[in-house]
């Protein structure tokens, strides 16, 4: 990981979505510098290219399930530290369960995704 300074990561496969996350972000949190990935394989390189202070996902993306990726970075003594934010367009009660299970902290439905909810994971949330 680099010694640059720590960053949001968002992780959707929609442009519509990313952009909308990128822009509530960006209004909520202003000093708070932001990468994307729109796919798992690209949120593994954007993992080990940065420190990642908060991490909001997807869970329904093309190459697997958020939820199923917060399991495999539970797995990792550095990355299971990162604080993730499921946002999903229909959260379950399985995908709940699983999530229990790692370092997500909270699940939203896209609408959800607001800049005082923002504002308040990234103040609870985020590594420092």
């Amino acid at each position: 990981m680099s010694d640059k300074k720590a960053v949001c990561l968002i992780v959707d496969d929609v442009e519509f979505d990313r952009h909308m996350m990128r822009r509530v972000v960006g209004k909520s949190c202003p000093g708070l510098p932001m990468v994307v990935a729109r796919n798992l394989d690209e949120a593994r390189r954007r993992l080990r290219e940065r420190t990642v202070s908060i991490l909001f996902l997807d869970n329904a993306l093309p190459d697997g399930r958020g939820v199923d990726f917060v399991s495999e970075l539970a797995e990792d003594r550095v990355l299971r530290r990162v604080p993730v934010i499921i946002v999903s367009d229909f959260p379950s009660p399985f995908m709940y369960a699983k999530a229990q299970a790692a370092n997500v902290k909270e699940i939203w439905s896209k609408r959800e995704f607001i800049a005082p909810a923002v504002q308040r994971a990234v103040h609870a949330h985020a590594l420092h």
